[in-house]
């Protein structure tokens, strides 16, 4: 089935991203994943390609486009050359939006050249180790004090958190207010008493750095507010169907890819005098794949249309992260037990493709948090 969601801007920017990842991403990806850590470089080498800051305004020296077309193209190219640890989505598809929406205009000339640069590279730290999915159980703390804010308190599993020069913490400037209490706080490197722990060893995504993040009385210049005090839980809400999105458009992709990928293998790999593919079983399994596959693509494409219109709920942001990313786990799965014994080895791409997708269905909240979401917006 034909896509009708680009124009040719998305075409001409989509063979801008392949080239970058062929040249840049896939003759270095197996060493960074033993590094455990992509460059800086690669940053710098994406910002000036016009990777990272398509959406920001030209001012900063980004395209004045936000289109989340866009955003798709880049999570595609990237899901297509197997480059799992390129931290570049949450810079484009989350911190982006928090920056252009809540910052103010002295907040956007401080940190958005940089952003689009590539030489600020940016995280934003939610989890802590008591707190997943559940964001109103947060314990990190951030004490007014003049024109600074005092903040303590511990995060885990932030990705980019070794690389990343500005991060936004979600923490509680009001520990009694539940939701109300908490708010956005943006740390810059090399503020007094933020340290980074260890980054974090990951049966997947090896390449893509996942940090402890520690905060021990950080004084944060009052100036580094993200919007409102006390309005952080509001503007995690709306900003986290985006998220969840583009965790759907890496989802889908991922299931194309894998499947074109194992396509090719059963057509040559043979068994008992033919092509493993040709067996019943075989072709069961992919014509299943393929179907499952090809609903999800128009579901994805969809949602991409709506949240470009501004009418994404978040429920239909829930459905389509849970669901794809569910598919995604089940494709990997089928598709390596086509592979046989060869499936089992890591250097063939479909036994990364297991490793690294097991963590879809957890982070940007797991599948049982997303069928809760959507439960309780139908009134149960």
């Amino acid at each position: 089935m034909e896509r009708q969601l680009f124009d040719a801007d998305h075409d001409a920017f989509r063979e801008t991203v392949r080239s970058f990842c062929d040249k840049e991403i896939v003759p270095h990806h197996d060493s960074w994943e033993e590094a455990g850590i992509v460059p800086r470089e690669l940053w710098a080498t994406a910002g000036r390609g016009g990777l990272l800051g398509f959406m920001m305004p030209e001012e900063y020296g980004g395209g004045g486009v936000r289109d989340f077309r866009f955003n798709a193209v880049l999570l595609e190219e990237i899901t297509r050359a197997r480059g799992g640890g390129v931290g570049f989505s949450l810079h484009t598809d989350i911190v982006s939006a928090y920056l252009l929406d809540y910052g103010t205009e002295e907040q956007k000339a401080r940190w958005l050249p940089g952003f689009c640069s590539g030489e600020t590279i940016t995280a934003i730290a939610m989890s802590e180790p008591g707190a997943g999915s559940d964001l109103q159980g947060i314990q990190t703390t951030a004490r007014r004090d003049g024109d600074h804010y005092v903040l303590n308190g511990q995060k885990t599993f932030i990705s980019n958190g070794i690389l990343a020069d500005l991060v936004i913490v979600v923490a509680k400037t009001d520990p009694d207010a539940g939701a109300q209490g908490i708010s956005l706080l943006v740390v810059e490197r090399g503020m007094e008493g933020f340290e980074r722990g260890r980054n974090l060893d990951k049966i997947g995504l090896k390449a893509q750095d996942t940090a402890e993040l520690f905060f021990d009385n950080v004084r944060v210049p009052a100036a580094n507010l993200l919007g409102e005090e006390g309005q952080g839980f509001v503007y995690l809400m709306q900003k986290l169907p985006q998220e969840r999105l583009a965790i759907a458009v890496i989802a889908a992709a991922a299931c194309e890819h894998v499947l074109d990928e194992t396509l090719k293998y059963v057509k040559e790999r043979t068994a008992f005098g033919r092509p493993i593919g040709s067996f019943q079983n075989s072709r069961f399994v992919i014509a299943e794949l393929a179907t499952e596959i090809q609903i999800a693509r128009v579901f994805v494409d969809r949602c991409i249309t709506e949240l470009n219109a501004g009418t994404l709920t978040v429920a239909e942001a829930a459905m389509a992260k849970w669901w794809t990313t569910e598919l995604q786990k089940k494709v990997v799965d089928r598709c390596l037990q086509l592979h046989g014994g060869y499936g089992f080895m890591t250097e063939y791409p479909i036994a990364k493709a297991y490793l690294d997708s097991r963590v879809q269905t957890i982070y940007g909240g797991t599948t049982e948090i997303m069928k809760e979401i959507i439960g309780r917006t139908m009134g149960i």
